[in-house]
């Protein structure tokens, strides 16, 4: 079932799962405004530093960026579809104050990663945030795959964030300041049933930003973010495949979703994101090597 991104700034609106009967009992509250008056974070709060997402195209990627935006920085976004790029930076410039570009990147072509890099750099000067975002592999049993099944999704995300990372961290040390960011999942913690190659692919980037966290210089702090079930078109293409997969209907595959959820609704991009930002500000200096959920209380890991 294809996911619909909302293109507003005001109420978002659901993209994934249908509108089952009681909907509005388990979205998110859009009168909340998170990108409006209820946005948490100063208009300034990052004014004059400049923000790598890449993935910005849709989804928690495209929701990072605009929260960053809101927050006063210069944002790059890159992803593969130039054209949804162009249509998120008209947005953004209405969002913050600072200078935003897009950039075409596939992240699967590492070769062409460091280009892509300084040409954001030779406009935007040096970046401090960097936001490692890219879409998961197919869902299906970890037995289902051959070898090679692992090769495009750990250029995707593995490779490119190493890349980006060798890339980012000079400029970074020399500003006095970065924050490096990775949006993975939950399965970092707790395996998810039925997408065995995204739980191996997760549990790799979670230990590779780990390991970082004790080498990079004390200026710059690696993270991660794991979100749980989100409103996006990601864990509408994995009901799909569930769905294919059992015979269950919609309703049911949301359904057994919300009710390992004890807030019992989707979490809406938006938040994810201000999580994110929340990690990439000054203050934030002293949170280093986390993996921090957004699940709405799902793991039941401490």
């Amino acid at each position: 079932m294809r996911a619909e991104l909302s293109a507003s700034n005001g109420p978002l609106k659901s993209r994934v799962l249908g509108k089952p009967k009681g909907y509005d009992l388990w979205r998110f509250r859009d009168n909340m405004g998170l990108l409006d008056a209820d946005f948490p974070y100063r208009s300034e709060a990052l004014l004059g530093k400049h923000a790598f997402v890449c993935g910005a195209s849709k989804g928690i990627g495209e929701a990072t960026a605009k929260t960053l935006a809101k927050a006063g920085a210069n944002v790059t976004v890159c992803a593969r579809n130039g054209d949804a790029l162009e249509a998120l930076c008209a947005e953004l410039s209405q969002l913050g104050a600072g200078r935003h570009q897009a950039l075409v990147l596939d992240l699967e072509k590492t070769e062409t990663i460091n280009a892509v890099f300084d040409k954001a750099v030779s406009e935007f000067g040096p970046v401090h945030i960097l936001i490692n975002n890219a879409g998961g592999p197919p869902g299906g049993p970890l037995m289902n795959n051959a070898v090679n099944d692992f090769d495009a999704p750990f250029r995707r995300h593995l490779h490119a964030a190493h890349t980006l990372v060798k890339a980012a961290v000079p400029g970074m040390e020399q500003e006095g300041f970065g924050r490096i960011v990775q949006i993975i999942s939950t399965s970092v913690k707790e395996p998810i049933p039925n997408i065995g190659l995204s739980n191996t692919l997760r549990g790799a980037m979670a230990s590779w930003a780990k390991s970082l966290s004790n080498e990079l210089p004390a200026c710059i702090t690696i993270n991660n973010v794991l979100p749980g079930f989100t409103d996006t078109e990601r864990l509408g293409n994995l009901s799909a495949s569930i769905q294919d997969r059992t015979g269950k209907s919609a309703a049911d595959v949301r359904k057994d979703w919300l009710n390992q959820v004890p807030i019992g609704r989707l979490i809406d991009p938006i938040e994810t994101a201000s999580a994110i930002t929340f990690l990439c500000l000054p203050i934030s200096g002293g949170i280093r090597g986390i993996s921090l959920a957004v699940d709405g209380g799902r793991l039941r890991s401490i």
